[in-house]
């Protein structure tokens, strides 16, 4: 019998989930912050508040005509007819027929986003925490309109990416920045602070296909009753209102979620997602293969 090269050697899976009946809470191996504090942009009092609750705010990063193009852009891309057979568009069907609450890998469709993905003000934050020279994971830009009934599960976002992608190790930020406000009874972002300390094992196998679903009625990578229950104890629950502009920083294993829109008051951002160069994805820890690449992208092209 041959052995098995390093190359060849299946990844260590350091978080594993959706593998066992069983759900469980893991402390995390691997740090929050990567790089030196005097390292970038961010505060000293900026990057000890987001190693310890796994998020920061970063308020008037950009201009209100910066984003009022921003929000612009978004409309534009929702009003052409193209968006609703691209297969990086995220459908709903409202009372006017389809529309268009998400389009992936906007920087690649948009000029606008392209230029605000490669922003020194927004990147350099994620070199700073990440320690490192960083590449755009997964670019989205979000719609959600009055009275929208959709509300998004309490989730980390890096068990999907650990799970369906790949992904290694939490060393993964997502930057999020409001195109218009975000209030409480219209969706604003929930998190659990400190909760990114702790990785929650879901239970339950990945579906064939499984991202075709995801945000709708997804079947794999949400945590249990009794895990959420505990990590609520443990952490408590922040509501990040949020006025047009405002923009926070997320660690990839934060537990967060969104309420649905009881105003009559739509809700827009823009989601931009680094990853390190030195995380770089490997095959799936638990699914048969990884996600398109305009939900986690395999190529780790730095920006430059």
């Amino acid at each position: 019998m041959t052995a098995l090269t390093e190359t060849q050697l299946p990844a260590l899976d350091e978080y594993p989930t959706r593998k066992d009946r069983a759900p469980a809470l893991l402390y995390r191996t691997h740090p929050t912050v990567w790089g030196p504090v005097e390292d970038g942009p961010c505060t000293t009092e900026e990057i000890e508040a987001y190693a310890a609750a796994g998020y920061v705010r970063a308020g008037g990063l950009l201009t209100g005509d910066e984003i009022r193009g921003l929000a612009a852009e978004l409309d534009r891309l929702r009003g052409d007819d193209g968006m609703l057979v691209d297969d990086r568009t995220a459908i709903a069907e409202g009372l006017d027929g389809a529309q268009v609450r998400s389009v992936y890998e906007v920087h690649r469709i948009s000029d606008a986003f392209a230029e605000l993905a490669r922003d020194p003000r927004v990147v350099d934050r994620a070199r700073q925490i990440l320690g490192s020279d960083v590449y755009l994971y997964q670019t989205r830009a979000t719609h959600v309109p009055a009275l929208d009934d959709v509300d998004v599960h309490w989730h980390s976002d890096f068990e999907t990416w650990h799970a369906e992608d790949g992904m290694p190790a939490p060393r993964a930020v997502a930057v999020s920045i409001a195109l218009t406000d975000a209030v409480e009874d219209n969706g604003a972002l929930r998190v659990m602070p400190g909760s990114h300390k702790t990785f929650v094992s879901c239970v339950g196998e990945t579906p064939e296909d499984h991202y075709l679903d995801a945000g709708k009625s997804q079947e794999a990578g949400l945590p249990d009753d009794g895990s959420l229950s505990i990590m609520t104890a443990m952490y408590g629950v922040d509501v990040l209102d949020a006025e047009a502009g405002a923009v926070t920083v997320c660690d990839a294993n934060l537990m967060h979620g969104t309420a649905a829109n009881a105003t009559s008051h739509p809700r827009s951002e823009l989601l931009l997602v680094f990853n390190s160069v030195e995380n770089t994805c490997v095959d799936p820890f638990s699914a048969d293969a990884p996600r398109p690449a305009f939900l986690g992208a395999r190529e780790a092209e730095p920006i430059r």
